[in-house]
């Protein structure tokens, strides 16, 4: 089965109710890949999710752990040395934000086919690797 890296963004709306239509959309996409075992995600990612929930969102911090905890599940990449080396190159080459090509090398390493995500291009292909929004 092919992963598909799920981005910061998406997982704050899926745990937003404030959030709207992204809410809903990023909630089902997130069942979806919860019950097909196809998700992906990196400690950066969730260290992110954690700090946004808490200070932006307004979530407990333990309520916030607890569904951290629970990403244990997917797929989770840990960046090593090597990666952040790799993320500099993709910064380089790509002309794109520090954590964007930290999130592309995360979904590289891990041999995912999707990136979902709105920070980037929908359709953009980089390498392997295609971007979609799912709010699109």
């Amino acid at each position: 089965m092919p992963l598909e890296f799920v981005d910061t963004n998406i997982l704050i709306y899926a745990h937003d109710g404030g959030a709207g239509a992204k809410h809903t959309i990023s909630e089902a996409l997130i069942e979806r890949l919860n019950q097909s075992s196809e998700g992906a995600v990196s400690t950066h990612i969730l260290a992110e999710f954690y700090l946004v929930a808490t200070k932006k969102i307004r979530r407990r911090e333990e309520d916030i752990a607890a569904i951290v905890a629970d990403f244990g599940a997917w797929t989770v990449h840990r960046l090593a040395h090597s990666d952040l080396l790799a993320a500099m190159q993709l910064h380089r080459r790509y002309k794109i934000s520090w954590c964007d090509a930290l999130v592309l090398q995360s979904a590289h390493a891990l041999g995912c086919e999707i990136l979902w995500t709105e920070d980037l291009s929908h359709g953009q292909r980089y390498g392997s690797l295609i971007v979609r929004n799912p709010f699109r």
